[in-house]
């Protein structure tokens, strides 16, 4: 009788052992789960990497973030903390960073601002709370809101509101007020000053608004 060809023989359970083996390997590991990748700071009280070490890793992440974005101080504390890397490192190199100035809250908040309202239209309201979001102190804020005049302000609701209600032409005026007074105030626009706004575009465009009076929903 001529020998069998083939491999060795293996009951069910040993073949699917190296089955499940072999997929194993090829996901990247041998047997149960693989371990949770170490934060830096855990690295970094292992031994595994020097303080130095740590503090050039952040620096580079602080750059990376920076060349695609300006960021206020507490946006980058927020992402170093994220990415694992323990305060005083965090400290040491934005503390680095504002001495140079690629780190400077009062210009990036003036910068917020007028973006804010020459690019988005935003009210004085709608800029403050931008600014709160992105971790920008109330004294800065202030200083930051400052640089915009008031009258600047009306003009850019003014046109503002102007876009708003043509866009809603053809409509039920009760709807077109509606909408375009709720797209104001999302932006920061007082209520009261909205609807004021909006009733002088409508009269602009011949809508008769004598009988409109303000009321909040």
């Amino acid at each position: 009788m001529g020998k069998r060809r083939g491999h060795p023989a293996f009951s069910e359970g040993d073949q699917e052992d190296r089955r499940a083996g072999g997929r194993g390997r090829r996901n990247g590991h041998r047997g149960g789960e693989r371990a949770p990748r170490k934060t830096v700071a855990e690295r970094l009280e292992a031994g595994e990497i020097s303080r130095d070490d740590a503090v050039e890793k952040a620096r580079e992440v602080v750059l990376r973030i920076l060349t695609a974005a300006q960021k206020s101080r507490r946006e980058l504390e927020q992402s170093l903390a994220r990415k694992g890397y323990p305060e005083d490192v965090v400290v040491q190199v934005l503390d680095r960073f504002g001495e140079v100035g690629l780190v400077d809250d009062a210009t990036y908040a003036e910068t917020i601002v007028r973006t804010r309202h020459a690019e988005r239209g935003l009210a004085r309201r709608g800029i403050a709370a931008e600014l709160r979001r992105r971790g920008i102190d109330e004294d800065t804020a202030v200083e930051a809101l400052d640089q915009l005049d008031p009258d600047d302000e009306r003009a850019a609701g003014a046109r503002l509101a102007g876009k708003l209600v043509t866009r809603t032409r053809g409509l039920d005026r009760q709807v077109r007020v509606r909408r375009a007074v709720g797209s104001l105030a999302r932006k920061g626009y007082a209520p009261g000053l909205a609807f004021e706004l909006v009733k002088d575009a409508l009269a602009a465009e011949g809508e008769e608004t004598d009988d409109l009076g303000y009321a909040e929903d």
